[in-house]
């Protein structure tokens, strides 16, 4: 399907704007003029979940967006999912149009340079033990990392939660043990602890705002949770200038199963309420059911920058949080070096033997 291409372009020498994490403003390739983003006022706002459940099932259908970069006049693809990218050929940024009916309404622009970010990413892999040294090669070598814009959910929820459990409190008793002291056998008496548990029941209520969840799936679930927590009172209105010189994406996980992963995240909370209304020094929950209300949504885009490392067959994921510069990642062990370490306790240990046994001969 063919759609058009977006660019913007410097009115001062005709050059290519990008968004410049630094000045947070467009920044022309060529003559490094600036050009404003205009700032709006328009208010951030939540959406009905249900309402988005209805639109949502009115997506168009596409394989894949066709574009014609405006500057050389390549014809190339993008997946069906991306928003905005670089021509393969020239490197002009390009924007393109929605396919969603649920269309992103804020973003978070990116906050830190892919420089910063690079530095961030050499000190996180020298924490590393163990990583084989070409990871270290891979990052020293400037090794460029790709700036995406991904979709994300926020909710918002108010939460019911009916419970019944058992309350373990602990009380002590006192045993009599025999024990051989000086070659004697003694009775003594001793604390033993017991638990005595109570059915218990109730209910409580949470009210959680802006939980966020990754709605892409072009990069490993576990790795976006990990790049949590996100400022979302930095969220600004939506503006494709935001976009220029990064890839973006639609979602791929839509809104309902992006729900699903918002429930398990509300759940580890609502446990954690539920030990704690039911008091005492442990706790066992045997049934609980969660009813959800005044359930909203945002679509909205995070900044994130990312790298690969091949190893051994294996590709390992690293993503650097664009708006606060946390790392997180997969990580390779080199064999070598554990084989070495291992080897090297070994001699150490094998030596103060050696030399304890001599000089106590």
């Amino acid at each position: 399907m063919k759609f058009k291409a977006k660019n913007f372009i410097c009115k001062n020498c005709g050059g290519v704007l990008r968004y410049n994490a630094v000045a947070h403003e467009l920044k022309c390739d060529f003559c490094g003029s600036i050009e404003r983003i205009e700032k709006s006022n328009e208010p951030i706002e939540e959406y009905d979940f249900n309402e988005g459940l209805r639109k949502s099932y009115k997506n168009r259908l596409i394989d894949n967006r066709e574009i014609r970069c405006n500057k050389c006049g390549a014809t190339f693809k993008l997946d069906y999912y991306e928003l905005s990218s670089l021509c393969p050929y020239c490197k002009t940024p390009i924007i393109t149009d929605f396919t969603k009916e649920i269309k992103p309404k804020s973003l978070i622009p990116f906050e830190i340079t892919e420089r910063e970010a690079q530095e961030r990413f050499k000190k996180w892999i020298g924490s590393l033990w163990f990583a084989p040294n070409r990871l270290k090669d891979f990052v020293d070598g400037n090794k460029k990392l790709t700036g995406y814009y991904l979709p994300y959910w926020t909710f918002d929820s108010n939460t019911r939660t009916r419970y019944s459990g058992q309350r373990g409190d602990i009380y002590f008793v006192t045993v009599q043990r025999r024990v051989e002291i000086n070659g004697r056998e003694e009775i003594i008496e001793e604390q033993e602890p017991r638990i005595r548990w109570t059915p218990v029941s109730g209910e409580v209520y949470n009210s959680f705002d802006d939980i966020t969840v990754g709605a892409s799936k072009t990069i490993p679930h576990n790795l976006l949770d990990r790049l949590a927590p996100w400022n979302t009172k930095e969220l600004v209105p939506f503006n494709q200038k935001y976009l220029s010189g990064f890839i973006s994406e639609e979602y791929t996980i839509d809104l309902n199963d992006g729900f699903k992963y918002a429930k398990e995240q509300m759940k580890r909370v609502i446990i954690r309420d539920i030990k704690l209304d039911i008091g005492g020094d442990q706790q066992q929950i045997d049934y609980m059911n969660t009813e959800y209300s005044d359930t909203t949504y945002k679509d909205t885009l995070f900044p994130i920058y990312s790298a690969e490392f091949k190893w051994q067959g294996k590709v390992y994921d690293y993503l650097i949080n664009a708006q606060t510069g946390k790392v997180v990642g997969e990580r390779p062990y080199s064999i070598a070096k554990i084989s070495i370490a291992i080897i090297s306790t070994i001699t150490i240990l094998a030596t103060i033997y050696y030399l304890y046994g001599r000089y106590h001969h």
